[in-house]
């Protein structure tokens, strides 16, 4: 199959859904203590946008791991690309596919992934975080932090998706504090997912070498001891992550694709376990590590 034909399938793909779970469901299903079944937590390394497109090793890893996971009544992710002044949730009925990026083959904007809202989630959400105010939004929609990874695990776009946005005036500590206030979520059918990368420096990029798994000195130590950090549940210090050296500020120089991490840790109870999948360095400063909690 050439590459042409291989896009257009995809494209077709997307086209199709199913109908999604009815409103009365959903509401009676988050309405309820607990659906007998605690849902994982997931970090997703989500990379450059060709991943939406692509067939490679980390697209595999999506939908690999979809499959080993009770199948999510609803679908809540934060996204590294959703930064806002204040806490947004949206709270559309049909979210739209955000393009959020530039300069890709057209085979990229002709993606879509219609996949529901869920105004119920947004509210249950917003009822649930006390620590700061919550705006139900009804402009942004889906952004390829969060479309161009779900797409992989659960093609029909059958799932009603919400995003939960990044305040970028909140400390990582705020971050972490507001995630435990979800957790309840977890017991409701409801899969959270944080999108970013571990290591993230679009600035170290080796772009002659764009598609190679390698990771510079400085950015494998740093990825080392922040999984290190992560088994031993030691959440101060990844929270003070621009305390913890050079390596450390070379592979976070911006917090966004760091933060969600933060959320799926303030997620963690005693009782979960840790997987690491997709656990390769590109281009020497990104990594694609992605993480199943429980």
């Amino acid at each position: 199959m050439n590459r042409r034909t291989f896009l257009c399938n995809i494209v077709a793909t997307l086209s199709y859904t199913t109908p999604a779970m009815t409103l009365t469901n959903l509401n009676r299903i988050l309405s309820a203590k607990d659906i007998g079944v605690r849902m994982p937590v997931l970090f997703l390394g989500h990379g450059s946008p060709m991943n939406a497109i692509e067939n490679n090793t980390f697209v595999k890893g999506f939908k690999n791991i979809a499959k080993g996971i009770p199948r999510p009544k609803v679908i809540l992710c934060i996204s590294a690309h959703w930064e806002t002044y204040g806490t947004k949730v949206t709270a559309m009925d049909k979210p739209r596919t955000i393009y959020d990026f530039g300069g890709f083959p057209d085979a990229l904007y002709n993606v879509k992934y219609p996949a529901p809202g869920s105004p119920i989630l947004a509210k249950e959400t917003k009822k649930l975080i006390t620590s700061t105010p919550i705006q139900l939004d009804y402009e942004w929609g889906l952004d390829h932090g969060t479309w161009a990874v779900i797409k992989h695990m659960y093609p029909k776009a059958d799932i009603p998706v919400v995003q939960l946005s990044l305040d970028y005036r909140k400390s990582p500590a705020d971050h972490y504090k507001l995630a435990k206030e979800l957790i309840k979520l977890r017991d409701k059918g409801v899969l959270i997912i944080g999108s970013g990368n571990l290591v993230h420096n679009l600035q170290k990029i080796d772009w002659k070498r764009p598609t190679e798994y390698f990771g510079y000195d400085w950015a494998m130590e740093a990825h080392t001891k922040i999984k290190q950090f992560i088994l031993e549940d030691k959440h101060d210090l990844l929270m003070n992550y621009d305390k913890q050296g050079r390596e450390f500020q070379l592979s976070v120089p911006t917090p966004e694709h760091y933060f969600p991490l933060l959320y799926n840790l303030g997620l963690k109870t005693d009782k979960d376990n840790i997987h690491f999948f997709n656990d390769e360095f590109i281009a020497g400063s990104l990594s694609m590590t992605s993480i199943k909690i429980g």
